[in-house]
């Protein structure tokens, strides 16, 4: 069948049957959202809805946003704000610790905007944000999915310095569609930040990309083979949905059996772990994937 005509028909009725959702629901899940309403506690998980919620939170896992919510970049993808970022909160740290200590959680995850306006690209808060969960939650495991730092070491020696048990960092996308996709981000440079980070000791690293954006197969197994050759770890592979209608349109909606697929594919690399599905996200079963 023509790929064109394919995802003209598929998206002309709207999102299919696979990316529909359950109502997330369940005692821990009911607890945690009285916790998070109650203290006002900002986690990504409900700022940006994920379709996941209720099962990471089921299984002791959420993922916070430190260093505000207006990025410094304006990739085609994303629905965080673009604009001049707010003061930095050098309270935050223990804030999010605090967080994680009323939550009872067992795996956070923790993620930023990209400060590009700042000359650490916001690496010192990042460093203590880490420090400070594990004061005040020594039996919490982390991953930290990191911005590029725009490739500088200094910043993600911070990082490795401090240890995280799993440094994630996205590819976003195919090598062709990056000037498109991620603005001012760079393939290249985005693959020399995770290869330095298991260079220099960190055990686990990851990385995801997002689907639907108009690649081929064969740039998404050649994206997946890029990111093996660097000896990565794990790596989400999930649908993209369009936060708007400002942002990037979606141009095919994959199904399961090609999500399936590249799952077997990744898996005959030899990556530690594969998640790949329409609703996988960055921070998809994280706590699995420390085994």
């Amino acid at each position: 069948m023509n790929t064109d005509i394919q995802q003209t028909t598929t998206i002309s009725k709207g999102k299919p049957k696979w990316l529909r959702v359950k109502l997330p629901t369940g005692k821990k899940y009911t607890e945690l959202r009285g916790l998070v309403d109650k203290y006002n506690l900002h986690t990504i998980c409900t700022s940006g809805s994920c379709p996941n919620m209720g099962e990471c939170w089921s299984e002791g896992t959420a993922t916070f946003m430190i260093l505000g919510n207006i990025c410094t970049r304006s990739c085609g993808f994303c629905g965080v704000k673009t604009g001049r970022p707010e003061t930095v909160d050098w309270e935050e740290p223990e804030k999010v610790a605090r967080s994680i200590k009323l939550m009872n959680i067992k795996h956070a995850v923790v993620t930023s905007v990209d400060r590009d306006d700042l000359a650490d690209g916001g690496s010192i808060i990042w460093a203590e944000t880490i420090q400070a969960i594990r004061r005040m939650n020594p039996n919490t495991t982390l991953e930290t999915l990191i911005p590029d730092f725009q490739g500088k070491i200094k910043n993600i020696d911070r990082i490795i310095a401090v240890k995280p048990e799993v440094v994630s960092h996205n590819m976003e996308t195919v090598k062709r569609l990056t000037r498109e996709v991620r603005i001012q981000a760079k393939y290249e440079q985005s693959l020399q930040v995770l290869k330095y980070l298991k260079d220099n000791g960190i055990e686990r690293t990851k990385s995801g990309i997002m689907l639907g954006l108009g690649e081929k197969e064969e740039e998404v197994i050649k994206t997946m083979e890029d990111l093996r050759a660097i000896k990565l770890d794990i790596i989400t592979i999930g649908q993209y949905l369009q936060p708007s209608k400002k942002h990037l349109p979606v141009k095919e909606f994959i199904t399961p059996d090609q999500f399936q697929k590249y799952e077997k594919i990744g898996l005959e690399m030899g990556f530690r772990h594969v998640e790949s599905g329409a609703l996988v996200r960055s921070s998809y079963k994280a706590q699995k994937h420390l085994t």
